[in-house]
């Protein structure tokens, strides 16, 4: 039989220094330089900065998720998504929420309530991903996507969404995890997930 043993919690580690290495418009590149507080040797980070973003999970009236199709560069391919993109200066994740539905999609929410937010991956990034959902959205003009991207709205039934992320329809890991976190808050106001 396997045994655990708790041996405390690790330590923060000290940082001697900092520099940007490249800045890359959407998120910038730094290295640390940090002692670690077992050994006392210090060893190179790298980092990735970035503002934080938002994904939002829009539901119209008749139970249908607002997805988008666009072209990812860094998968090379078309996926199925959520709407999402960088929070602006200024603005807070509800706002920003707002308006990246609109420009991707066109519709327009009722209401918006947080879903929370998350780190996209505490190894490599020093920002958070908010995540909203978009309650009775409905269809208010053509979508406004900026130069660098484009979009086209794809409806999906709520009751097969369970279906598609399973069957790999939706693999993007952060809109799976806004998916999921507005199952729990489904489930925590008593509606089937």
């Amino acid at each position: 039989m396997a045994c655990f043993v708790a041996m405390g919690a690790p330590k923060r580690w000290e940082v001697l220094s900092s520099e940007r290495l490249h800045d890359c418009a959407v998120f910038a590149v730094s290295r640390t330089l940090t002692r670690s507080p077992n050994t006392g040797n210090a060893h190179p980070f790298y980092r990735i900065e970035a503002d934080g973003w938002v994904n939002v999970v829009p539901i119209t009236p008749d139970e249908q998720v607002v997805m988008v199709r666009q072209y990812r560069h860094g998968a090379d391919a078309v996926t199925l998504e959520i709407p999402g993109g960088i929070i602006d200066p200024g603005e807070d994740p509800a706002t920003a929420a707002g308006r990246e539905l609109r420009e991707e999609t066109g519709y327009r929410a009722a209401r918006l309530e947080s879903l929370g937010c998350l780190n996209p991956n505490p190894a490599l990034f020093a920002n958070r991903v908010h995540m909203q959902v978009a309650l009775e959205c409905e269809w208010e003009g053509a979508i406004d996507n900026g130069e660098t991207e484009e979009t086209a709205v794809e409806l999906l039934p709520l009751e097969r969404l369970h279906t598609v992320v399973r069957e790999g329809g939706i693999d993007h890991a952060l809109v799976v995890a806004a998916l999921y976190n507005f199952d729990l808050w489904r489930g925590a106001r008593g509606r089937p997930t």
